[in-house]
Formats: structure tokens, sequence, C-alpha cells
């Protein structure tokens, strides 16, 4: 389930914002035993760069990937850190 929630998380992201770069680690391994792990939704990271984020706050960068994301947020995914840049910050 975890390989094809990972697969899921990058397909979304790829068609909402067809970054340069893009990395989505499962780190749900890290968090066994915790209340989202118990209910069977993964902790992620993800890795972005892409010109949408460009002029926008890390706050509104966090939301468009939220948005991108949409259902996921409330049925797979518990924990989500992301790192947002645009092209001329990496």
């Amino acid at each position: 389930m975890s390989a094809e929630r990972l697969q899921q998380i990058q397909a979304r992201l790829e068609a909402e914002f067809t970054p340069s770069h893009l990395q989505v680690k499962d780190q749900s391994h890290l968090h066994a035993g915790h209340a989202g792990a118990r209910d069977g939704m993964g902790h992620f990271e993800v890795t972005i760069v892409a010109n949408a984020f460009e002029g926008k706050s890390r706050i509104d960068r966090h939301r468009l990937v939220y948005a991108a994301l949409g259902p996921m947020m409330q049925t797979d995914i518990h924990a989500l850190k992301i790192n947002a840049y645009s092209p001329d910050e990496r």
C-alpha cells in the first residue's frame, strides 16, 4: 500500500506542478505505533522544485501542495514534511 501511495503522491504533484525536481520519501517506518500509523495512514517527506512556487511564501507553497494532494490528506497521509522551492532557490 505504501508504494502505491508514494506513486499517487508523485503523480499528483507532477501533474499539478511539472517540477524540475521531485523526491517523495515514505517515512512511515519511523513512526511505527504513532496514531496515524495505527490508522493505516502514512508519513511522507516531499522535496519539490517548481516555477509555481516563485514569489510565494512558505505557507502558500504548503497550501498549494496540500491542494494538489486533495483528499489524500484526509485518507492516506497522516503527516507530510514539505520542502518546496522555486528553481532560483536551488
